[in-house]
């Protein structure tokens, strides 16, 4: 089966960058990390509002804080992520080379 670019040529490689490659890695380990630290986040408040206890109702005003706190970091890494990927390399010069598909990509000089 051919493929669906033009001509059925194979759409040009990609190479991605080793430190995007590692600030995608570290930026999902913390994620993931932040996720793990809210699911407990949020058994501790639904035992504490469970009980009903006045000191345990009181601490889920914390709780509930440092969650709120993690959800904005994680949205921040996330973002992030979007902007460094969709970001275009910056290179020093401003020289290119096009692609077959006709698609221009800046490189090093």
């Amino acid at each position: 089966m051919e493929g669906l670019g033009s001509g059925g040529a194979p759409p040009p490689k990609v190479v991605v960058d080793g430190r995007l490659l590692q600030t995608f890695q570290r930026n999902f380990v913390q994620v993931q990390s932040l996720l793990d630290q809210n699911r407990l986040l949020i058994n501790e408040i639904n035992q504490n509002h469970e009980s009903r206890i006045p000191d345990n109702l009181g601490r889920n005003v914390g709780l509930i804080r440092e969650l709120n706190n993690n959800i904005r970091r994680v949205v921040d890494l996330y973002a992030d992520l979007s902007y460094k990927f969709v970001e275009p390399p910056r290179y020093p010069s401003q020289e290119h080379c096009w692609l077959e598909n006709g698609h221009k990509r800046y490189r090093p000089s």
